[in-house]
């Protein structure tokens, strides 16, 4: 059963390493709208948005290892880890990088490339990869499997360690994004999509959605006031954790607690009201503490008291983002089928 997985895994990585290195935009775009003079510190009025890369999948997790100078990017159809240089070259890192078992026909939602059905370019696949990914303060990979229904750590032999898979005595569903604070504390968040069926899989463990912390070996819940909780992110002195719901499209604040656990949910910014395609996902923030969000029409660039500073335009569904290379301020951006950059004034937190 592993030899047709290596041969697909193959094919694509030589389709991914091969593909166009100069796909280019159209020239007469706008790529950052300003909605706040306040922009100009984070986003110049004339940076450009640029291709990395095109031709995958679906791109998640994307994450900068500074320590070699290189991305590391989930591509969750495929089933596999890429690692790419700024530059594009890329390179499987990591095969079966969400759900391992042998049955995999049986495992991921159903998903589609986004365009319309009638469209011959339509496509449908399952979500079998792994989905978010960070960096413990060892530097060792961790991976919210997703369809995988675990959060799993590569060792630096190589090897993988399960950190979660259940919860009060039940199976995850489908943990979806992870951080790791500096103190080694892991957060992450468990939605019903890693389930094929979703919420009505009779193999459905939780009976609900939540952000949970692994700390001490012990996985306890800290909310679970988000409709299809996503994506999540710490301020820059982590007194804050900052957390998003698919489905909700906005976006809550929590304090961080001595002990690690989250108290004082507040809504932060709630962008519903915005017609533009895009859902609440992927989030990072800045060394000013200013929250670069995924969201209709791009990545919205929010202030850290809630305001919308402006939106950098991404031309297909943000999924995730990082701040990248040695200065920090270069922003990758995982959309769908490509990987962005635009360069920003204001460099990321690690």
């Amino acid at each position: 059963m592993k030899k047709p997985l290596i041969v697909f895994a193959f094919l694509s990585s030589t389709f991914i390493a091969t593909g166009n290195l100069c796909a280019q935009l159209p020239a007469d775009r706008a790529d950052v709208v300003k909605l706040d003079p306040a922009l100009d510190a984070l986003v110049s009025p004339d940076a450009r948005l640029t291709v990395v890369k095109s031709g995958f999948g679906f791109t998640e997790g994307i994450t900068w290892v500074a320590k070699g100078g290189y991305l590391l990017l989930s591509d969750i159809p495929a089933n596999l880890i890429y690692r790419m240089t700024p530059r594009g070259d890329t390179s499987i890192h990591l095969y079966r990088a969400g759900y391992t078992k042998p049955d995999i026909w049986r495992a991921g939602a159903e998903q589609t490339n986004g365009k319309d059905p009638g469209d011959p370019l339509f496509e449908k696949f399952h979500m079998t990869g792994s989905d978010g990914l960070a960096l413990d303060p060892q530097g060792r990979l961790v991976i919210a499997t997703y369809s995988g229904r675990s959060i799993d750590r590569i060792e630096k032999d190589g090897r993988r360690t399960v950190l979660a898979d259940s919860f009060d005595g039940q199976p995850l569903n489908g943990p979806n994004d992870v951080i790791v604070k500096k103190n080694g504390t892991i957060y992450f968040s468990d939605t019903f999509g890693g389930l094929r069926l979703r919420d009505k899989d009779p193999g459905k463990g939780l009976q609900f959605q939540g952000i949970f912390m692994i700390k001490d070996r012990k996985v306890s819940l800290v909310a679970k006031d988000i409709a299809t909780p996503n994506g999540l992110a710490l301020s820059p002195d982590e007194k804050y954790l900052y957390a998003n719901g698919s489905a909700a499209k906005y976006v809550r604040r929590y304090r961080v607690q001595a002990d690690d656990t989250l108290t004082d949910s507040q809504m932060f910014i709630d962008v519903n009201g915005d017609p533009a395609p895009g859902i609440t996902d992927g989030m990072k923030v800045d060394r000013k503490g200013n929250l670069y969000e995924s969201g209709p029409g791009g990545i919205w660039i929010i202030s850290p008291d809630g305001k919308h500073l402006g939106t950098i335009l991404v031309p297909e569904l943000v999924a995730n983002l990082v701040f990248g290379d040695s200065d920090r301020k270069t922003l990758y951006i995982a959309a769908r089928t490509s990987v962005y950059k635009i360069r920003v004034n204001t460099a990321g937190v690690p």
